[in-house]
């Protein structure tokens, strides 16, 4: 009789095979597209050298707390982005939904930059990169060779320049606007459809296969960019473009603009309030030094994006000294760098194709395991939610689910008007503004609500010594501070979108926006509401029982 109903129990959750697994997955999923792109022109453009000031200001008061605090709620709760606060506190259980929510949106999103770089990688093997001349179907009559582009005579940035060229109208073939999609680009779509086959293949056997893939996608990239370090700063003009990058400009720390930069570049690059580092630190053993890992993984995160800038600004400043142009010609952030900039450079190399490959190599890993570690991160939490998704095959079923929807949905964005509806998501969903209210309450959560001091206990039991006292006062004050500072003043200082700061959306792109951010941070309110009215007793009393962590859990076990 035992047989049968042992036979109907889920099958228990999965343990990493060892540390190197979580800190090669978890290193995967914090180091990305953002470190490589986006800091190092952030440190540019707000004042080089002095913009690590506020960089690691945020990184103190607010990078490092929340790593620590969602790493450790996973390892001693065992359970992933949404049933944590379920456990940790019944009240604010819809943190976990709003995080799942910007993860979807998300992964559907950034997968279409994987396709856009096998696009260029499957391009770069050829007789001469496509991108480097004129003469092809999709130029025009004004295109200039990529090669030509010296002595100022053309922007890099023009419409005429064969890498713009290549970018806008054979890879994007990019409409007039967002109300015009126009046809689907079907070698997009391709590309599209192997980025979520090799994204689905990674994390089929949970963390089992995604901890294998792990030993690959997150150091090859770390080859990748130490070659383009030592290639970059053995080119003539590289020392100008990494004076450049770092010469320290104090008078721009007045500008509050620079610490906004700052603050959100922490929360995209650390990965923080997305119930990624949850999940992942679930999977590890109870005994396990969290505290520790989560001080070198951030200072591996923040050694990489510093690092990264050597590598790109070399490469810039070498293209400035060949063009005759000063550096802020060339100098671009985001996909501007990644699919205009950095092709431009190959150009300029010996055998371009040698660098194109690399180059797009890592580029794809950087993004392959950030993206499957979100799908993990999704999948995750939905079993632990709904538990029957563990019996049999119904875990890899969702997940083809997801992955077949997700593919559905961007095809939408490898339309002629993609970039546009991209951009959209990109700035409403994963705005800085949206993780900065989840910070806020996860903050307060187990900072008041749970107790600073009761969580210290929690991580004191599993690491057998207390961690420093700074960060339980981040938890409390600090770190909320901080953010609802920041929070206010992004939207104080809001704009409206605009794409390469031209092109206004219509008013109806603008609403879409607007509903895709709150569609996600809604789940908070309404689950309170909805938990409130389905508790027993009076308002205090179901206020004070949805403040409580689960009596059936052994989070409760120390007390406060």
């Amino acid at each position: 009789m035992g047989s049968p109903e042992k036979s109907s129990e889920p099958p228990a959750r999965g343990q990493w095979a060892n540390k190197a697994e979580f800190i090669l997955t978890t290193a995967g999923a914090v180091i990305g597209l953002g470190n490589l792109w986006r800091f190092p022109y952030l440190c540019y453009k707000n004042g080089g050298g002095a913009f690590l000031v506020p960089y690691f200001l945020y990184v103190v008061a607010c990078g490092i707390p929340l790593f620590v605090l969602e790493t450790a709620l996973g390892q001693y709760t065992s359970q992933g982005g949404i049933t944590c606060w379920r456990k940790i506190c019944p009240l604010f259980e819809g943190m976990g939904y709003a995080s799942q929510v910007i993860i979807v949106y998300g992964s559907t999103t950034y997968i279409v930059v994987l396709a856009w770089s096998f696009f260029y990688l499957f391009s770069s093997f050829s007789s001469e990169l496509p991108w480097a001349s004129c003469g092809n179907p999709w130029n025009t009559d004004n295109c200039v060779n990529a090669t030509n582009v010296s002595n100022g005579s053309t922007s890099l940035n023009s419409t005429s320049s064969s890498v713009m060229e290549f970018w806008r109208y054979k890879v994007l073939r990019l409409s007039s606007g967002i109300e015009k999609l126009g046809d689907i680009q079907w070698e997009l779509a391709l590309c599209l459809l192997l980025a979520w086959v090799v994204v689905c293949f990674c994390i089929w056997k949970g963390i089992k296969s995604s901890g294998k893939a792990a030993y690959f996608t997150a150091t090859f990239p770390y080859v990748m960019i130490f070659v383009l370090l030592i290639r970059g700063i053995t080119l003539p003009g590289a020392l100008n473009g990494i004076y450049f990058y770092l010469y320290p400009v104090p008078a721009r720390l007045a500008d509050p603009q620079v610490w906004m930069d700052a603050g959100t570049q922490i929360f995209f690059s650390y990965a923080i309030c997305l119930g990624y580092l949850t999940s992942l630190g679930s999977y590890n053993k109870y005994n396990n030094d969290c505290y520790k890992d989560s001080f070198y993984l951030c200072l591996l995160n923040s050694g990489t994006s510093f690092i990264s800038g050597f590598a790109i600004f070399s490469v810039l400043g070498y293209m400035a000294w060949v063009q005759g142009v000063d550096i802020s010609v060339v100098a671009e952030s985001g996909p501007g760098l990644v699919f205009i900039v950095y092709p431009q450079a190959v150009t300029l190399l010996p055998w371009p194709q040698l660098w194109a490959v690399c180059f797009f190599s890592m580029i794809l890993l950087l993004g392959v395991d950030s993206q499957f570690v979100g799908m993990e991160s999704l999948m995750t939490s939905m079993t632990d939610r709904f538990a029957v998704l563990r019996r049999g095959n119904n875990r890899q079923l969702a997940l083809l689910g997801l992955c077949s929807v997700g593919f559905l949905v961007g095809l939408l964005m490898v339309s002629q008007g993609g970039l546009y509806i991209v951009q959209l998501f990109d700035h409403y969903v994963c705005s800085g503004a949206t993780l900065l209210f989840l910070a806020i309450c996860q903050s307060i959560t187990v900072g008041w609500i749970y107790g600073a001091d009761r969580f210290y206990g929690n991580i004191e039991d599993m690491i057998g010594y207390r961690p420093l006292p700074f960060m339980k006062y981040c938890w409390i004050y600090i770190t909320p501070t901080v953010c609802i500072g920041t929070f206010i003043f992004s939207l104080v200082r809001y704009s409206p979108l605009k794409f390469n700061q031209t092109y206004v959306y219509p008013w109806w792109a603008y609403g879409i926006g607007w509903f895709l951010a709150a569609s996600s941070l809604c789940f908070i309110p309404l689950t309170m509401l909805y938990k409130l009215y389905h508790a027993k007793g009076t308002l205090l009393q179901r206020l004070q029982f949805l403040c409580s962590p689960a009596v059936d859990f052994g989070i409760a076990k120390i007390e406060a």
